[in-house]
């Protein structure tokens, strides 16, 4: 897409239409800039992908213009994608504190850290990139040291808002800077990119000071219990209130899961978790206390499978069984797309006797969203030009139209918008006008990219099919093909073969009939002989079995 003089693009790679992989960019003349950089859950049918991050092909196109990134906080949604990134595209990183130390963790893993410039800022400091002149502004969110973004560009101020809740009682920092975005507001705000995750939700979002209150409670209730805690491993102010819980009720801390124990050390180190000594132990001095004098916190709110609450649900875990008397909270809400694998995490722990507190049957968590209430008070305050709501399913983006329109917001001035619409924005007037690259990625251990939709529609013939492989010994000489050996047949995931020997020994005869026919016309055409194999294979398995099965066959040339 070629480069018009005087206009702001701004579009997303991520989070239109979809919860996750957040990814916003600016674009004005040969300048770039980037709001966060994050990854979304596989859906079900991704079978074998660990992460899905967004297309950034337009960015690795036009890398010569990007003058840095910026990221709100440290969720996963919001930062999960930086190394892929980075390892595409060096530019300059700008976060808080917390959120640079976690993205460090990250970075360490890919061998990033020495090439990486990495630049906290704190609420309230500006910088200059390009033609932008970019504010982080306090906000309150479930993971502290988190921002919402002013860019001041050629055509007038934009605010992202990031991820934010309007907190008063924050357990550590102040609370969110609403004079800072009364004061953009009165001067003068061209467009507001809000967030829209809650935007269903009516009325106010509980303090993340509540859920202390409920731990406490379960605390109290639970003298002879062992107690374990699943949360996401960045939510800092969470793990503090049960520590201060397990200093209060004399119980020792251990962190499970690797993301867990990093993000731990890192807030340790950076200052933002006040930890007695003592409270918190090593997995190898578990057996030196009683159960009753433990808290375990783990990952695994999501259900993510190779989680550690998730292995010990499975009783796959190697140093922690789920016990009967166990109890479980599990501190967080299912993800839009992983309620089954939540659902399942708790079936399995009660079957093992634990008992299993979680949102719904008790309010062991709190949302780090705004609801509708405080999307108000937001729009309010910065009454912007335009609107572009983010961060949400379609239904979302939606209804936050519909919010604010009722609060007298003309319909033409928002726009709802999918992944790689391309909003463009002059002194005087802005429209949806053209696209770029956008989609997603898979990332399938090391690889990234490299499994598509053909891999994805063989992964999931081959788990609900199962597979046939046909081996067949020839011999071809002057173009005259001859059997020597075989046909043998092997199956996987199909059937038993030990209890199926009349329907194997049939399908080798249908071989052997298909090869002997080919024999006797002297076919040497290797490609004919393998369709032919699969094609008369796979009518005489539909016909016994109505399935359709996977089937290879492999000529051995001797």
């Amino acid at each position: 897409m070629a480069p018009r003089k005087n206009k702001l693009k701004v579009f997303s790679l991520g989070g239109l239409g979809e919860i996750g992989k957040n990814m916003t960019v600016m674009e004005y003349g040969n300048d770039i800039i980037i709001i966060d950089c994050g990854v979304a859950f596989p859906q079900d049918e991704m079978l074998g992908i660990d992460l899905v991050i967004p297309d950034f092909t337009y960015l690795i196109q036009n890398q010569k213009k990007i003058r840095g990134m910026f990221l709100t906080h440290a969720h996963e949604d919001h930062i999960g994608t930086v190394p892929y990134f980075l390892k595409e595209v060096n530019t300059k990183v700008y976060g808080t504190p917390l959120t640079l130390g976690l993205v460090g963790n990250k970075l360490k893993e890919h061998g990033l850290v020495s090439g990486t410039d990495m630049i906290n800022m704190g609420p309230g400091e500006t910088v200059n990139a390009g033609c932008f002149k970019v504010e982080f502004i306090r906000i309150t969110h479930s993971v502290v040291d988190s921002v919402a973004i002013s860019v001041q560009t050629p055509v007038g101020v934009v605010i992202h808002s990031g991820d934010f809740k309007i907190d008063h009682t924050p357990i550590q920092g102040e609370a969110m800077d609403l004079q800072r975005f009364a004061e953009l507001g009165k001067k003068g705000v061209k467009l507001f990119l809000c967030e829209s995750t809650n935007v269903l939700a009516p009325g106010y979002t509980m303090s993340e000071r509540t859920i202390g209150t409920i731990f406490d409670q379960v605390f109290e209730s639970s003298p002879n219990e062992r107690l374990m805690v699943a949360m996401f491993s960045s939510n800092i102010d969470r793990i503090q209130q049960v520590l201060n819980c397990a200093v209060r009720y004399k119980r020792k801390v251990l962190f499970m899961g690797r993301s867990m124990v990093n993000a731990v050390k890192t807030a340790i180190e950076l200052g933002y978790l006040d930890v007695p000594d003592g409270v918190i132990i090593e997995l190898s001095m578990m057996r030196h206390h009683a159960p009753n004098q433990l808290v375990i916190v783990t990952t695994g709110s999501q259900g993510e499978p190779m989680a550690a609450l998730s292995r010990m649900a499975a009783s796959d875990h190697r140093q922690i069984d789920i016990v009967p008397g166990d109890k479980v909270i599990i501190s967080a809400s299912p993800i839009p797309g992983n309620e089954k694998l939540v659902s399942r995490v708790i079936n399995d722990l009660m079957k093992l006797g634990a008992e299993v507190l979680y949102e719904g049957l008790m309010e062991v968590h709190v949302s780090g969203h705004a609801k509708q209430e405080e999307l108000k008070l937001m729009h309010a305050l910065i009454r912007p030009e335009y609107l572009m709501p983010v961060h949400g399913e379609f239904r979302h983006l939606k209804h936050h139209k519909d919010l604010a329109v009722s609060m007298g917001m003309p319909k033409e001035n928002i726009f709802v918008m999918d992944i790689g619409d391309v909003l463009e924005i002059t002194n005087s007037d802005a429209k949806i006008n053209g696209t770029v690259p956008s989609g997603q990625l898979l990332v399938d251990g090391l690889g990234v990219g490299d499994v598509g939709n053909v891999v994805l529609r063989d992964r999931k013939h081959l788990s609900e099919d199962g597979m046939i492989i046909v081996a067949v010994g020839v011999s071809i000489h002057d173009g005259i093909c001859q059997i020597i050996s075989g046909p043998d047949i092997i199956s996987r995931g199909f059937v038993f073969v030990r209890e199926s020997d009349d329907l194997m020994l049939d399908a080798k005869a249908v071989v052997s009939d298909t090869l002997f026919e080919m024999e006797q016309k002297n076919t040497a055409d290797r490609q004919y002989m393998k369709n032919k194999i699969k094609d008369d294979l796979r009518e005489f398995i539909w016909q016994r079995t109505k399935r359709n099965p996977m089937i290879f066959p492999v000529l051995v040339e001797a």
